[in-house]
């Protein structure tokens, strides 16, 4: 497993492809910040929860100088049904390669939350809720991270999440990138 990022330290940089074969460089030096969620897995009811309110916000955080920038460890076949049409880039990592090399954990404490079972059961009601069967790749106990950088590869803030459901709100998002930007 790999350190943990810090702030205040350069990011690691990568490029990669996105779920759609189109490149993908993080972090992007024509945008004023990058946002890289690390979620779980293609259908994770918890995460589709999440990122459909970065979907239905997505232009306050375009407007805010913000490229939204999500890996989940499944592979481009799995996520394509699911996340194919988001407004970002989404990014296989099926062997969590990127996981690994940023250190992003996996813990039964994901599931294990209050909030992460209110969440998953919020996410299964839902009408565009993801079908899943089987054990997803990667399987379920990982745990979201995210890093907000800088366009000079400065990671200005972290997040490592103790359960499923645990990143930042798009308002406080909005609101680390407000100060940062005010600071």
């Amino acid at each position: 497993m790999g350190r943990k990022i810090v702030g205040g330290q350069t990011f690691p940089p990568f490029s990669t492809k996105n779920i759609h074969g189109n490149d993908v460089s993080v972090p992007a030096e024509a945008s004023l910040w990058t946002h890289v969620q690390f979620r779980r897995f293609a259908g994770c009811p918890i995460c589709n929860l999440h990122l459909q309110s970065i979907i239905a916000r997505h232009q306050e955080l375009t407007e805010a100088g913000i490229r939204e920038v999500v890996v989940f460890h499944s592979n481009d076949g799995e996520l394509l049904p699911y996340q194919g049409r988001f407004p970002f880039d989404v990014i296989g990592d099926p062997t969590k390669t990127l996981y690994r090399k940023y250190g992003v954990e996996s813990s039964i404490s994901a599931f294990l939350s209050l909030k992460a079972w209110a969440a998953s059961l919020k996410g299964n009601l839902r009408k565009d809720k993801p079908r899943i069967s089987g054990l997803p790749n990667g399987g379920v106990a990982g745990l979201p991270a995210e890093f907000l950088i800088a366009s000079d590869g400065t990671v200005k803030a972290v997040h490592y999440g103790t359960h499923a459901y645990d990143q930042w709100s798009v308002d406080e998002l909005l609101d680390l990138s407000g100060s940062l930007m005010a600071a």
